[in-house]
């Protein structure tokens, strides 16, 4: 019998160590560790690596070639991969229960089958019957799609081989198991040498792999961090399940852009692409109220108008309560500190709620001088200009700062018709003239000339 040595792992970063102790030495999270039992086995660990061993080339011998990407039929998705799946690429995908990861994993599949391309499906987590209910329901129906229920990896890499697929899903993860290993399914051993097979399965194939991942209640996906920088491509799907748009998006990518996004609405017969997010944001907008303001901002390489709504109440409580929805709690403080001190504004005497409409989470710098015109609108009770973007990095000491890449935000505020942009005045030297042809643009370097130009 081999030797079975007993680990603790941290299921947040893989850092491994023979005794328990309360938080991790390495990430410094608490009560991250879980016991695993490695098997000291001198046979074969991996089973899909390669009969033969890589040698080294000089990189100048080395011939630069394409890597090939096979279109989905989906403009929004193969703009989020850089162009395409990339064959041989391993993508995770992660999201929260029922948020709809099942339902694009079918839509993809049945886009490529119809191509003349062999998808194999492997769904874990449910029986093929079930499966077929959910993909009658979408229309998904191809004789090159292939159903696959099992969760023992011997029994599944044996139909790998047997079917050699061009492209693969694993639904999930975290319910396969190598009957090699003593740990449960799901577990930091389990999940790390499932996910090292698959890299191997597709470096080695050419297999197109996509593996659905779950979430922790943090939002973050299960497992250690060392599967994620195992794999090629991680797309994060979040969304409002209200308002029925889901957002994928772009958390690293070997292939393309990062921190992309691809908007989605859920519907009847499935998810359905949405070529213009920023219609879809301002749909429901509604001018001439205070505490709404339109900013232009950017994810990866798409620029696009969302409205952040504030509202500013007087507290009826000693302590003053400050939410926020989409957008950094921190940051919100800091505004509300800057107005304070620059302008005056009694605001510890206040309840101020801001919100990104939409469900959209915006994380970036480029907002806070409309996040703060919102905040200022609804404490003075004016309304600002609807036909006014605002944009702009405010500073500790008031000023606002530049921000990068202001032509594709006035671009996009210029496609949807506004005809006014209120942004830091170092920006404009930049500009070209036939843009501040068809767009007002006012310059500003403080707080005071913001509010001024635009509650006054």
């Amino acid at each position: 019998m081999p030797k079975q040595k007993v680990l603790w792992s941290c299921c947040e970063c893989g850092h491994r160590q023979s005794k328990w102790t309360g938080s991790c030495t390495v990430c410094q999270k608490w009560n991250t560790f879980e016991q695993e039992i490695e098997v000291e086995d001198k046979s074969k660990r991996f089973e899909s690596l390669k009969s033969e061993s890589a040698k080294p080339v000089r990189v100048k011998e080395i011939t630069a070639k394409e890597f090939r990407r096979i279109s989905t039929k989906m403009p929004e998705f193969d703009r989020l991969l850089g162009g395409g799946i990339v064959s041989g690429s391993l993508t995770l995908i992660g999201g929260d229960p029922g948020i709809g990861k099942s339902t694009l994993m079918l839509q993809l599949a049945q886009a490529l089958a119809e191509q003349g391309l062999t998808v194999l499906y492997i769904c874990g987590e449910e029986s093929v019957e079930q499966t077929s209910l959910r993909a009658s329901r979408l229309g998904v129906a191809d004789d090159h799609l292939y159903l696959l229920s099992d969760t023992l990896f011997s029994n599944i890499k044996a139909q790998i081989d047997h079917l050699k697929p061009d492209a693969m899903i694993v639904d999930s993860i975290q319910i396969l198991y190598k009957s090699e290993l003593p740990s449960a399914p799901g577990s930091v051993s389990q999940v790390r040498e499932l996910a090292t097979e698959f890299m191997h399965i597709a470096k080695g194939m050419g297999i197109a792999t996509f593996l659905i991942g779950h979430v922790t209640k943090s939002g973050e996906i299960a497992g250690p961090r060392v599967l994620e920088h195992i794999v090629d491509t991680v797309l994060d799907f979040e969304g409002d399940r209200q308002h029925g748009y889901r957002l994928l998006r772009s958390v690293k990518n070997r292939f393309g852009p990062t921190d992309d996004i691809a908007l989605f609405q859920m519907g009847n017969q499935g998810l359905s692409e949405v070529s213009n997010p920023s219609i879809i944001f301002l749909e429901e907008r509604l001018k001439e109220i205070s505490g709404s303001v339109i900013i232009p901002t950017v994810e990866g390489s798409r620029a696009l108008l969302i409205e952040v709504q504030a509202l500013v109440a007087a507290s009826a409580f000693s302590t003053s309560t400050r939410k926020s929805t989409g957008l950094d709690q921190n940051r919100l403080t800091l505004l509300l500190a800057v107005l304070e001190k620059k302008m005056g504004y009694q605001l510890h005497h206040c309840d101020v709620f801001v919100s990104v409409a939409g469900g959209l989470k915006i994380f970036e710098p480029a907002i806070d001088l409309g996040v703060l015109m919102a905040i200022s609108s609804s404490f003075c009770n004016r309304p600002i200009d609807p036909e006014t973007v605002v944009l702009g990095e405010v500073g500790l000491s008031g000023e606002v700062r530049g921000v990068p890449r202001l032509e594709n935000r006035i671009r996009e505020a210029i496609h949807m018709g506004f005809r006014r942009c209120l942004c830091p005045k170092r920006n404009l030297k930049g500009i070209t003239s036939d843009l501040s042809q068809k767009i007002s643009l006012i310059g500003v370097e403080v707080v005071e000339e913001a509010i001024r130009e635009l509650l006054n």
